[in-house]
């Protein structure tokens, strides 16, 4: 095997010689090198998908530690290696009133500090073993929940294999692994706690031309952290399956839609709880053209908790226009969103589960979740430099049915909320700076101050206020 893969490499080489030594020479030697000289991989949000195979050409720029970040195992394959890597995320928050000041929560200054290290082992483009280790802590925090703290466990821990065929390539993975679609509005890595979403799951997907095609099977992972790795699933907790097809109709127009199942024991909302089941469509459209941007979601859940069956929607929408020719190039943006809450019919349960949120749609505050809502949104984002970016916005949110609760992140009810009059939850804004500092480290401020109405401020609520401090650095 290892002698056909060194003539395939070989082969190739000359070939490329040989149409190098015909080509116009149009530029220098020194140009000509420097122009094909491949560029370091950025640190990618999945890191899985790195390519460190161009550390084998030795023009490539060196840093310290490189020998780890592309170890080679074979002589005549450069896609054949092993690499190590690394992340840190330190954020500081302030929150003076989590769950807006109700239940046992109170004020509080803490740090959260992800860590994380993995290795990945590639060989030759076909076959990929990716290990993702984390440890998660939340100093100071003192009402600690799932999200805040994993003191050592197994993120991710999976086996892939891709295959061309019949004009398209097939991938198969199988093991612990994160994915997210879309704006991770509802199936996400859950990237804004600290504790990442991760599940045990079979995955395939098919892409030819245009099209992708995705099915998995899952069991959603349960944090547990009672001891170093203790992180579990079971079906008889949560499982997770999908059936998707996407389609690029150009490089800036794509669709997707997919039917997925999603059950849990021991659900609980605030006009029901047991066992939940829940049948799910979504359409998602994104697309941006002279310099308009915009993206649509739309899902519909039906099934059944406990004894009665739902019948739950949500709808979520971005939309802005980016001055270009402007100073700073202002982005004039627009979000609306909306989800169905429960209006206690003997017909129907009504309110909507957000799945697996991302935990930062709406802010870094946590302050509401994606269940029972209409939220409005305008924005205004400023480039003050190719590397800075400042956001400011203010929102309005009002519950879509008085008879459900307000809730929080992920769909925890508010208590004292369901049933009580009055539509208007309250206001919110908020202000958001991005520097990314080089192609391995971002750092970001985030400040929310949420006023809230009047069904709140009889829950025993008061308005409330977040700043969050975050740097990020990869390795």
């Amino acid at each position: 095997m290892a002698l056909l893969l060194g003539r395939s490499f070989l082969r190739r080489a000359w070939t490329a010689g040989l149409l190098c030594a015909a080509a116009p020479q149009m530029a220098s030697a020194d140009e000509q090198s420097k122009a094909s000289t491949p560029q370091r991989p950025a640190i990618m949000f999945n890191r899985w998908q790195e390519d460190w195979s161009v550390l084998a050409d030795p023009r490539v720029p060196r840093e310290p530690l490189d020998e780890l970040k592309y170890i080679p195992l074979s002589g005549f394959d450069p896609r054949t290696y092993l690499s190590f890597g690394a992340n840190t995320r330190e954020r500081f928050e302030s929150n003076n009133a989590p769950n807006f000041g109700t239940g046992p929560n109170r004020s509080q200054n803490y740090v959260i500090s992800r860590n994380e290290f993995h290795a990945d082992l590639r060989v030759a483009d076909q076959l990929q073993a990716f290990v993702h280790f984390q440890a998660d802590y939340a100093p100071w925090k003192t009402m600690l929940t799932p999200v805040d703290r994993n003191r050592l466990d197994l993120e991710q821990a999976w086996v892939a294999l891709t295959e061309q065929v019949g004009g398209g390539t097939l991938k198969l993975r199988a093991g612990r692994q994160q994915f997210g679609f879309d704006l991770q509005r509802f199936v996400a890595v859950r990237d804004g706690p600290n504790v990442r979403q991760s599940f045990d799951a079979a995955w395939a997907d098919y892409e030819n031309g245009p099209w992708r095609f995705i099915t998995f099977y899952s069991l959603p992972v349960q944090v547990r952290d009672d001891k170093v790795f203790d992180d579990y699933s079971s079906v008889t907790a949560q499982t997770f399956g999908m059936a998707r097809a996407e389609y690029k109709f150009s490089e800036t127009l794509f669709i997707a839609g997919y039917y997925a199942n999603f059950t849990q024991a021991n659900a609980r909302f605030a006009n029901a709880s047991g066992a939940e089941r829940r049948d799910i469509l979504d359409v998602h459209l994104n697309g941006n053209a002279n310099h308009f941007d915009f993206d649509l979601e739309l899902m519909g859940q039906t099934g059944r908790i406990g004894n009665e069956p739902i019948m739950a929607w949500a709808v979520g929408s971005l939309a802005g226009y980016t001055f270009a020719d402007v100073n700073f190039s202002p982005r004039v943006g627009i979000q609306l969103d909306a989800a169905s809450g429960d209006g206690n019919s003997k017909r129907s349960f009504g309110t909507f589960n957000p799945l697996f949120p991302n935990g930062y749609y709406f802010t870094l505050a946590s302050y509401t979740g994606y269940t029972n809502l209409f939220h409005a949104k305008p924005s205004l984002t400023l480039s003050l430099s190719p590397s800075v970016k400042l956001m400011f916005a203010a929102a309005a949110q009002w519950r879509q049915n008085t008879a459900d609760a307000i809730y929080t992140q992920p769909d925890i009810p508010v208590p004292n909320t369901a049933g009580r009059p009055g539509a208007y939850t309250g206001s919110y804004g908020q202000v958001r700076l991005d520097w990314t500092i080089d192609r391995a480290t971002s750092f970001a401020v985030e400040a929310v101050h949420f006023a809230v109405g009047d069904t709140l401020r009889k829950a025993g609520a008061h308005d409330s206020n977040y700043v969050g401090v975050e740097i990020k650095r990869g390795w």
